[in-house]
Formats: C-alpha cells, sequence, structure tokens
C-alpha cells in the first residue's frame, strides 16, 4: 500500500512511494565484492542494471513500471493499490490458492506495491528454482486472474485498513496535508482510496487498469545475486517481453505545493500530531544534494538535528520530530512533523518556524556542516546490507536518471557541498516563506 505522513516514522517514510522514493535519499556503497554495475540488454532490448555475487545462491530482482495511483480514475482511487495488491492472487492457470501455493513451495516471493508515480515490484529466489520463480513472475505480470473471491478478500483487508485510518491522526494529517498542498491535482488522491471508492471496485476495473497501466514504457529493474548477464537477458525478455511499449495512462502535469495555510483537526487522542510543509526541490535539481545536507543539519540527523535539540532535548516538547526532502515525479515538499501535547501545540510549532528562519538568515557552522558530511558519507554503506535493499537502489537510481556510475560519484557530491551553497539552497527555500501547517489532536484547553 502507499503510505502517509507518520511523526514517528516521518524521517524515513514520506508520501512516496513505497519503497523507491525513500531509495533516492539514501543511495550507498555497494557491500565488497559486489562493486560492479552492468547494462543487460535483453535480445528485445529491455534494459537492467545487474549486480552480479555470487556469495549466496540468491536472486533478487526489483522493477518499476511508469505510472501509479496518481493515475486512478476519479470516483476510483486506491485502484491502483488494489491492483498491486492482487497481481499475485492467481494467475495463468493457477487461481490464487494454487499460485500462493506454488510460491511457498518453491520458498519464493514474488510482491507489488503502488505508489504515486509507479507500480512496483519484487522477485526473490533461490538459484535453484530460477526458472520457475521467472515463470510465476511471468504469469503474474501478463496474466493476473483477478478472480472475484480473492479480490473481495483483499478488498476487505484494505477497508479495514481504511477504515482504522479514519480515527488515525497520522493519516488524518496526511489526508489533510495532501488535499490542501495539491488540491484537485492527482497528487492530492487518496493513494488507497477511499471506503467509499474502494467498495465500488470490481475485477473489471482491476483487468483494465492492468491493461492500461502495465508496459515497457520507462521500465526500470534492477537485479542482484548469483546470475550472469547471458543468463539474466533471455528471462527479460520471457518476464516482460510481451508487455506494450506504451502504457495508455494519462499525463500528469507538474504542481507546485499549496502553502501559507494553517488546517486543524480535533481528534479525541493522547497527542497532537504537527506537519509542517513548503515546496522542496525536485531529485534532478543541481542544488538538490546541498538541500540534502542543509536538511540534515535542520531536522533529518534525527539526534543530531536543530529540531531534535530545540524541540525534544531542550523543551521535551516531542518524542519524534524531524524533516525530510520529499522528491516525487512531478513535484517536491520539505515536511517537518513532530506529535506534542494539545496545549503545547503552538509552541512547538513556533520552535520548528523558528529553526526554518534561523536556517534561512543564518545557516550552520562550518563545524556543523563538516559533522553532516561526515555522517553521510561514513554511514553511507549501512544502507545496502542485503541484495534486496541493492536491488531497491539500483531501481531507484534509474527512475531518478542519476546514472549508472552515480553509487561512485554520491560521496564526492556530499563532500564538494560548501557552507555557501547550504546557505543558497536554504534562503531559496526557506527565507520569507510561509508553510502549510496541519494539526489533528485534542481539543486544547
Amino acid at each position: 500500500m502507499t503510505q502517509f505522513f507518520a511523526p514517528a516514522r516521518f524521517a524515513r517514510a514520506h508520501f512516496t512511494r513505497a519503497v523507491a522514493g525513500i531509495g533516492l535519499l539514501m543511495l550507498g556503497a555497494l557491500p565488497a565484492g559486489a562493486t560492479t554495475i552492468e547494462k543487460v540488454v535483453s535480445p528485445g532490448g529491455i534494459e537492467a542494471w545487474l549486480v552480479q555475487d555470487e556469495t549466496l545462491p540468491m536472486i533478487s530482482m526489483n522493477f518499476a513500471f511508469d505510472g501509479g495511483s496518481a493515475q486512478d480514475p476519479d470516483g476510483k482511487e486506491g485502484l491502483t493499490n488494489l491492483l498491486a495488491s492482487t497481481m499475485d492472487e492467481g494467475a495463468g492457470d493457477l487461481d490464487s490458492e494454487a499460485f500462493q501455493g506454488k510460491l511457498e513451495e518453491l520458498a519464493v516471493s514474488i510482491r507489488f506495491n503502488a505508489g504515486k508515480d509507479q507500480l512496483f515490484g519484487t522477485l526473490r529466489t533461490l538459484t535453484g528454482t530460477r526458472d520457475e520463480a521467472f515463470d510465476l513472475l511471468r504469469l503474474a505480470i501478463n496474466e493476473p486472474r483477478f478472480d472475484e473471491k480473492p479480490v473481495e478478500r483483499v478488498k476487505s483487508q484494505i477497508l479495514a485498513g481504511l477504515r482504522q485510518q479514519q480515527e488515525d491522526p497520522d493519516a488524518i494529517a496526511s489526508e489533510a496535508f495532501r488535499e490542501a498542498a495539491f488540491g484537485g491535482h492527482p497528487y492530492g488522491k487518496p493513494g488507497d482510496g477511499t471506503v467509499e471508492t474502494v467498495e465500488k471496485l470490481a475485477p473489471a476495473d482491476l483487468k483494465t487498469m492492468h491493461g492500461d497501466l502495465l508496459s515497457r514504457h520507462k521500465l526500470a529493474i534492477g537485479v542482484v545475486g548469483a546470475i550472469d548477464a547471458k543468463t539474466l537477458a533471455p528471462l527479460l525478455d520471457e518476464v516482460f517481453g510481451k508487455l506494450p511499449e506504451k502504457h495508455k495512462l494519462p499525463e500528469v502535469v507538474d504542481v507546485e505545493p499549496k502553502t501559507g495555510e494553517r488546517i486543524s483537526r480535533t481528534l479525541d487522542v493522547p497527542q497532537t500530531t504537527i506537519l509542517i510543509g513548503l515546496p522542496g526541490l525536485k531529485r534532478d535539481d543541481p542544488d538538490y544534494q546541498a538541500a540534502f545536507v542543509m536538511n540534515h543539519i535542520l531536522g533529518g540527523g534525527t539526534f543530531t538535528s536543530w529540531l531534535f535539540e530545540e524541540v525534544r532535548e531542550k523543551r521535551g516538547l516531542s518524542y519524534g520530530v524531524g524533516s525530510d526532502l520529499a522528491p516525487d515525479d512531478h513535484s517536491a515538499l520539505l515536511v517537518a512533523s513532530a506529535a506534542t501535547r494539545a496545549d503545547r501545540a503552538d509552541e512547538t510549532i513556533s520552535i520548528i518556524e523558528e529553526q526554518f528562519k534561523r536556517m534561512a538568515e543564518q545557516g550552520p557552522t562550518q563545524e556543523e556542516l563538516d559533522k553532516a558530511k561526515s555522517f553521510l558519507t561514513g554511514s553511507y554503506a549501512l544502507r545496502f546490507d542485503t541484495s534486496g535493499k541493492i536491488a531497491a537502489q539500483l531501481v531507484a537510481l534509474k527512475l531518478a536518471d542519476l546514472g549508472i556510475d552515480y553509487f561512485d560519484r554520491r560521496n564526492a557530491e556530499i563532500e564538494a557541498v560548501t557552507l555557501e551553497d547550504v546557505q543558497r539552497i536554504a534562503k531559496r527555500l526557506l527565507d520569507g516563506k510561509t508553510p502549510l501547517v496541519v494539526t489533528v489532536g485534542p481539543q486544547a484547553s
């Protein structure tokens, strides 16, 4: 399912996409012995990026189709999320029980997930069951059944989650923020849908969306494990080769998030959830690395950030506080979040805004900048402790069009950020800006 803002985990989870969007912020070094990224092109012209690693007899593949929940038709919000949740519920001649049973028998994992701009998938298999695993993936991608019984079962699970979100302050805050920031733009739609829209979805809708969305257009594939290019190439054609060249989805235009409004929702919960947002930077902006370093100092650095120091350490206002950059294909945000007592929500908001102003007007010290860069480069390799994580980063790299050599360049780009760069981007993003502020919590006494 798609994600929503939540103060306790916001620094590592935001509007984006599942799997991929987060990866754009965390691309790291590859483990020793698996440092070469090879471009593989199948006989049919399908491209994948491969890190061959024979350490374990396993293969991990991540992939992303162009088009996500932002393309859900009006009145059918949640359709792409339901599509992703049902593509492994039977395919070809195998009904849901038989398909899932085959996966379990072979110890194969196939999963799909809907993001705002892409539909993601993963395959995990041992090399001994490689051919069977790729064939099951072929079926799931090309011939999903969407039988009524499993579709209704999955719908029931999604609906239960949506009903729980109606009493969840994080979900309510996320919805209010999204609607205020993006209005009638497709990014303003609820990615998981609503109870009303999901209840109306039928297998016929899934079949139509499947035919409209899945294609080879901008298909991104990352593979890691015990497989070579010669073996991988024909498997790519087997799995993806029969898909159409282009999808049939409407174009999503770029949008600047709206800010300057304050929205409050009353909910009888122990604390008030706070979201504070401004326009951010898309990943291809030349100033992105400078903004990334700046945000680490401001609120992304967790225990070392200004927000943590001022809001939690000095005043004890919030257990979890932070900020993050949220780049998407057609917009971008910089969002801070916290949760605090209702009677201290205004104070917490003021302190966060003060740190925005401080960053814009003063910026960090050279020592703070040096410490941030040292952490961001030194912790780089820790992001990649499994083949699945590496495969996910290869896909993120491809989606952001950062180049196959980005892993080699990234630390140097961070090291090259100067104090003047951070001060410039801080002024660009924060100086004189009035943020969008959303609060959800009990009525202050």
